[in-house]
């Protein structure tokens, strides 16, 4: 099987819709951040204290061009993942790129917790909305490269993933 690859926005489902994925799938479960952290350790936010975002973003490509070459994983990226396009070029050689995104309302209940999402909590100037609604857009066009996307505004994990297996179906990337 091909990997699965979920994109998006933090807050849209990508790891509570990945994990679920990859168990309905028979297959592994990959959340880039957690390997990342797991691999550095230490957490995201004090990798982004210690050495500053470019030093993350190295990180994520090396471990971007690592899992672009595996099969049978559902692999959960974070949310900026998408903004270096040698991590998309990588990613999805090895499988389909299926983007989940969520309305801002969604998101600011999802990621209303400060201090564990340094590039949000940088922009948040007081007004996380705006900061919300301002990383969307600059990411939109990333987004866009997704094979399909999802909206999961209004759907659990579960019916998130029923959506996805039906889609890959479909378009004959996964066999019944």
């Amino acid at each position: 099987m091909r990997n699965v690859i979920l994109i998006g926005f933090m807050g849209t489902g990508k790891t509570s819709t990945g994990k679920m994925l990859a168990q309905k799938l028979g297959c592994a479960f990959i959340d880039m951040d957690v390997k990342i952290e797991e691999e550095a350790g230490m957490s995201i936010p004090e990798i982004f204290a210690k050495f500053g975002e470019a030093h993350f973003r190295k990180l994520e490509h090396e471990l971007a061009v690592r899992l672009g070459s595996r099969r049978n994983a559902v692999i959960s990226t974070g949310g900026g993942t998408v903004k270096n396009p040698a991590n998309m070029e990588a990613l999805k050689q090895g499988g389909t790129v299926v983007c989940l995104q969520a309305d801002v309302d969604t998101v600011l209940q999802r990621t209303r917790c400060r201090g564990t999402r340094p590039v949000l909590d940088k922009e948040d100037t007081g007004d996380r909305r705006q900061a919300v609604e301002k990383l969307l857009a600059e990411r939109e066009s990333l987004y866009a490269q997704a094979d399909f996307a999802v909206d999961t505004s209004d759907l659990s994990p579960l019916q998130v993933v029923e959506i996805i297996v039906k889609t890959l179906k479909t378009r004959g990337a996964l066999h019944a």
